[in-house]
């Protein structure tokens, strides 16, 4: 493979399936290179799909681990070329009521992926483009962080850290060149529901968005320097003014409708 120092560099993490691998197409199609990450081995199969044009590098890591968050960024190191966009989007779900239907290896390897290293690759992210002056961030939360998650509250509580992590680093890095942006997507009909045991909920029956139209609006908003944006649905936008002006107890009895197991 080769690279090409005319173009633009971007990393997506998560980039296997789903929103992460729609990312990856969006910048591939606006001229990116790209360095994609997932645990599994549909990420080689990922790069081939969007290596029409620009160079992809496929990076197989366990990002809910210390040493693939490295190894990772080690790869980044080796292009040789700024990182001019990251779109930090790897993260799982866990669906089940916490105190006897979940396992506790299960949540905190949630942590570990959807909390510890996004923090962990976000540090090294940051200070590079800080002190390049310049660079592009995009966090995938969710409309989840706004409101309490029973039957998934280890999933939405990571999320709610993610988006507030979010807005805290953009306030911090207004005056640097650095761009932060969030993006908050609604249900989304990708592999999650299944993946986190959530195929018997309301939640995991309902209508969901295109994935390729989520990460067009988070592409999008990145661009454009937008804080955050809420995706993609009327519904989910919906959801997401309500989540400000809702009490916390009703957007749980809410949740714990659509997401408590056998409620489908």
């Amino acid at each position: 493979m080769t690279t090409s120092g005319s173009r633009p560099l971007a990393v997506v993490t998560g980039a296997s399936s789903g929103i992460g691998f729609e990312l990856a197409r969006q910048f591939a199609d606006h001229g990116y290179d790209l360095i994609i990450a997932a645990e599994d081995d549909a990420i080689n199969t990922a790069a081939r799909q969007l290596a029409d044009g620009p160079s992809v590098e496929p990076v197989q890591v366990d990002l809910a681990t210390e040493q693939g968050v490295e190894r990772l960024y080690e790869r980044i190191r080796q292009d040789g070329r700024p990182l001019d966009a990251a779109a930090l989007n790897a993260g799982i779900g866990a669906g089940g009521a916490f105190a006897t239907g979940t396992e506790l290896a299960q949540e905190l390897t949630l942590v570990d992926l959807n909390v510890r290293s996004t923090v962990h690759l976000a540090k090294y992210v940051t200070n590079d483009m800080v002190s390049r002056g310049s660079g592009r961030i995009l966090f995938t939360s969710s409309i989840a962080s706004t409101m309490p998650g029973p039957f998934q509250a280890v999933y939405n509580a990571s999320k709610s850290f993610v988006q507030s992590f979010a807005l805290a680093l953009r306030n911090e890095l207004k005056d640097t060149g650095v761009s932060v942006t969030s993006l908050m997507p609604g249900p989304t009909e990708t592999e999650f529901f299944e993946r986190a045991d959530l195929l018997d909920t309301k939640l995991g029956q309902g209508e969901k968005d295109d994935p390729a139209d989520v990460a067009r609006d988070g592409f999008e908003a990145l661009m454009n320097g937008d804080e955050q944006v809420v995706s993609h649905s009327l519904k989910t936008k919906l959801q997401g003014r309500g989540g400000r002006l809702m009490p916390d107890s009703v957007k749980a009895e809410m949740h714990r409708k659509m997401a408590e197991p056998g409620s489908a």
